[in-house]
């Protein structure tokens, strides 16, 4: 039996939440304009790369290039995606935070991805410090 056949009752008791709490949450989703949830989950992504790249408070503890590389070209893949819908208004700020990102990754890197073959690059064209 596949995932996407488990009648919503079984898979919230399965993950133990109650039937009536997906309702809930399911109501609330609804009701989130796309540009903010797609803002929303490209700022967790944002996060998440820095983090990796070790821009937070821990520095280089949390620092681990490969899993930087995979959220910075998920970013970069979700705001390319996403361009039409969000007006200039939303997009610059996210594209400028990419930027940042996919600059810091080159800096962090002892051994520099080629221009154009850096994570995201393959969806922003090449990046130039």
């Amino acid at each position: 039996m596949s995932d996407s056949s488990i009648p919503a009752e079984d898979a919230a008791a399965t993950a133990g939440i109650g039937f009536d709490d997906v309702a809930d949450e399911t109501r609330d989703i609804a009701e989130v304009p796309a540009v903010e949830l797609i803002a929303t989950v490209a700022i967790h992504l944002m996060s998440s790369a820095a983090v990796h790249l070790g821009l937070a408070e821990e520095g280089d503890e949390t620092t681990d290039l490969d899993e930087a590389r995979k959220v910075i070209s998920a970013l970069a893949g979700l705001l390319q995606g996403s361009l039409p819908y969000l007006g200039d208004h939303h997009a610059r700020p996210l594209r400028d935070g990419l930027r940042s990102l996919q600059l810091a990754f080159r800096e962090a890197s002892t051994i520099p991805d080629a221009i154009g073959k850096g994570p995201g690059e393959e969806f922003t064209g090449p990046v130039f410090g």
